[in-house]
């Protein structure tokens, strides 16, 4: 169904190593974006096998939505490739990378796989693979970039979770555009929100659980708002108060 590989990728001036994640899909299967939407699997990624390794970044290309059976899913068709930022634990020596990943790749059914990768990164390598340097270029782009002027959100008790509502004042990217919601808490659960525009404003509303079904906070600061449609998509990070 789905096949990976490690891209050793180049070292950075600033000590980091620029690396990715390829993902290959069979015919008419797909796997998921890191908010994967009412029909998904989350991604889950463990580099703790890895040496020389203190901390991984993940750019993820701008995903697509996803009918999945009158539901919507967020992700990804036939390949992908997943950059990978990679900080090592000791500056100046090289970094070998070992990876499980577990993931949900879906055609008629949804099914979850756990891969397994392992790859030494070769260290002063300066040389920038093209297929890299194309994923990094089609990750969305920021709020600044995209023109966005205003961004509150107005958050509501209701019956077992919370209603937030955003009020986005962008430039439109598309005649379908659609907004993801994540709560910066792996606890709460989003609803797919409804989506409306109404001239330059762009309007997203969404339910929040907790997964337990108890109550729980919502950090404004820790909230993502990702506006997807055709093939961009706009992340914005941080809903403050109207």
């Amino acid at each position: 169904m789905i096949k990976a590989r490690i891209l050793t990728g180049w070292s950075q001036q600033d000590g980091r190593h620029v690396a990715a994640l390829e993902l290959t899909m069979q015919d008419g299967w797909k796997t998921y974006w890191r908010a994967p939407g009412d029909a998904g699997i989350p991604p889950r990624f463990d580099w703790r096998g890895s040496h020389n390794l203190a901390g991984v970044e993940i750019a993820w290309p701008t995903p697509r939505p996803i009918d999945q059976g009158g539901l919507r899913a967020i992700g990804y068709r036939d390949t992908v490739t997943l950059p990978l930022t990679l900080t090592p634990q000791t500056a100046g020596k090289p970094i070998s990378l070992m990876g499980k990943i577990e993931m949900g790749v879906c055609k008629d059914i949804c099914v979850p796989v756990t891969l397994s990768l392992s790859q030494d990164l070769p260290h002063g390598e300066t040389r920038r693979d093209p297929q890299i340097v194309s994923a990094l270029a089609s990750r969305p782009a920021t709020a600044q970039e995209a023109g966005v002027t205003d961004v509150t959100c107005t958050v509501s008790p209701m019956r077992g979770g919370l209603q937030l509502t955003a009020e986005l004042r962008m430039p439109a990217i598309a005649r379908d555009e659609i907004a993801v919601v994540e709560a910066g808490n792996d606890a709460i659960w989003v609803a797919q929100p409804e989506t409306e525009r109404h001239g330059d404003k762009l309007v997203a509303r969404a339910e929040l659980y907790h997964v337990e079904g108890g109550t729980f906070a919502l950090d404004r600061s820790g909230i993502r708002i990702t506006v997807i449609g055709g093939d961009r998509a706009v992340d914005i990070r941080g809903c403050p108060a109207r």
